[in-house]
């Protein structure tokens, strides 16, 4: 049975109900402040701290890392206290309402100070058909079934929801008897993805466990991680993704805690028979989220944002528990507000595919708009929209949105 808050506007076919109090960093004057979605609201933490509402010094400060950094007890302990201040009969309602403001008058930041950010290939239906495109024969290298491919991405580049994305330039070869040219990207596209923030840190030198992974994970959001297809098809060997990837990439500003999504946990992926077992750092996998996800595009000459793929996140390879195992198993030290991105997510059916490089095939197949317009690629005055959220019996635990539109350089 679903909560009540004497929020109302939780109650009634919100991302946010009591159920979930996402955390978030926001502006409504000059300083910035911890809060939590309810409905329509934002709860200003630091206004509840200061007025003896709540006791965890962490509220205060100017974005989510110290909070993390206390590993996921304290943050569920936060998260407790809340849903009594906002549960329907709450005796100190009137005095947390002093403290509530209206999600639309504030100025959503980024919810941690990003230190560094490591993005994955953890869906093995995107890894498929993006490699199939390359190596019809041979889609997938032999090491995607054995270990968790990822790369370092750029940090300072990570930018709120809402942020203009200017389309980037960079070297391209279209002709392969030709030189390179420089120039803008032709080929602008979208990568839906769910990020993970990392919590609790470890030290230097120190694997995380697989069995204590989730500890030190803080909560998902939404990635968009924009790329420039032209120019990744030119830089990516020998060493991967460089300037295709690090001119911008996108995040959602609320935070969903691990235990708002606990009831709709999955298991791992079912891997098919004659797929080799994880190896024994990465057992056991844990489990997954069922997330739905969806992405909108509106041009400019639209009214009206149109969706053009659906998919879920239970599909997905490799779990976050593996991810974050993966990436300390050498020694590599995790901090807190750290980003680990999924990867595109993708599924069997096209209209599932997470990616314009995937649902117009390279371009080969153009998405039809309810414009008239064609798009094998964005454009600009292009908006990319992701949504994503878990329900089930009559509770909706939603992620918000994370939005970009595309401008020129």
């Amino acid at each position: 049975m679903a909560l009540k808050s004497w929020v109302e506007s939780a109650n009634y076919a919100s991302d946010f109900p009591l159920e979930n109090l996402p955390f978030g960093v926001f502006r409504a004057g000059r300083s910035a402040h911890i809060g939590v979605a309810i409905g329509d609201r934002i709860l200003d933490l630091a206004g509840c701290f200061e007025d003896g509402l709540l006791h965890e010094d962490a509220c205060e400060a100017p974005a989510l890392n110290l909070l993390a950094s206390k590993g996921r007890a304290a943050a569920r302990a936060l998260r407790a206290r809340l849903q009594e201040l906002l549960a329907d009969g709450a005796p100190d309602r009137h005095r947390v309402a002093r403290h509530l403001l209206p999600r639309k008058d504030a100025e959503m930041l980024l919810p941690f100070s990003i230190g560094d950010y490591t993005d994955f290939y953890a869906s093995i239906h995107h890894a498929t058909n993006v490699g199939s495109m390359f190596r019809p024969d041979n889609p997938l290298l032999p090491n995607y079934k054995y270990v968790p491919i990822g790369y370092h991405g750029r940090a300072s580049s990570i930018v709120i929801s809402g942020t203009p994305v200017h389309r980037p330039s960079g070297q391209t070869r279209e002709d392969a008897a030709a030189p390179p040219q420089f120039g803008p990207s032709r080929r602008m596209d979208y990568e839906l993805e769910i990020g993970a923030f990392v919590g609790a840190g470890n030290d230097l030198g120190t694997p995380v466990p697989i069995e204590q992974a989730e500890e030190h994970i803080f909560g998902l959001c939404i990635v968009n991680d924009w790329s420039a297809r032209d120019v990744q098809t030119w830089e990516y060997q020998p060493l991967g993704p460089f300037l295709a990837k690090n001119f911008a990439t996108t995040v959602s500003p609320w935070v969903v805690t691990l235990d708002a999504l606990e009831p709709f946990r999955v298991p791992a992926f079912e891997r098919p028979e004659g797929d080799p077992e994880p190896l024994p750092y990465l057992q056991p996998s844990g489990l997954g989220f069922d997330i739905h996800l969806e992405v909108s595009i509106r041009s400019a000459k639209m009214e009206k944002p149109q969706r053009i793929s659906r998919g879920t996140f239970r599909e997905m390879y490799w779990t976050f528990a593996q991810l974050l195992a993966h990436h300390t198993s050498n020694g590599c030290n995790l901090q807190p507000g750290d980003l680990l991105a999924s990867g595109t997510v993708s599924g069997t059916a096209k209209d599932s595919r997470g990616c314009l490089l995937e649902l117009t095939w390279r371009g080969t197949e153009p998405l039809e708009l309810t414009s008239g317009e064609q798009r094998r690629f964005l454009e600009d005055g292009d908006e990319v929209i992701m949504r994503a959220w878990c329900e089930r019996d009559g509770v909706r635990i939603g992620f918000g949105e994370c939005r970009g539109t595309v401008g020129p350089l």
